[in-house]
């Protein structure tokens, strides 16, 4: 079964990710801030992380890079999923090494056909 990290400061929002994500036969870990999901993505190598950018006490961006960069981590898949959707945002989310960006507004199914594109893509 693959792990999936799920950032995001809201609850609400974590509850609605863990259900979609359980639905899908996935574990999940949820993480509420950038320093604690960069704990957990230590502990548990999640094949994904979900990563929203606006975050407490280290950014999605930053938290992206860290993830993506560190020699010790395993890199795993990362869908950024939030509210900012300009195209900048979309941008800025890729050159951070995002491997997708979703908004939080998008239709349920968009965000289960990407989980899925990506974990198969993830081998």
């Amino acid at each position: 079964m693959s792990t999936v990290l799920v950032v995001d400061d809201d609850w609400a929002q974590q509850q609605i990710l863990h259900i979609i994500l359980k639905k899908l036969g996935l574990n999940v870990v949820v993480a509420s801030d950038g320093i604690e999901a960069l704990s957990l993505a230590e502990r548990h190598c999640p094949k994904l992380v979900i990563l929203d950018i606006i975050l407490p006490r280290m950014n999605g961006y930053e938290v992206c890079r860290k993830l993506k960069c560190s020699p010790k981590n395993h890199q795993p898949a990362i869908l950024m999923y939030s509210n900012k959707s300009e195209e900048c945002d979309f941008y800025w989310g890729c050159k951070q090494g995002a491997d997708a960006y979703v908004s939080k507004g998008c239709r349920p199914q968009e965000l289960i056909d990407t989980v899925k594109y990506l974990l198969q893509n993830e081998g």
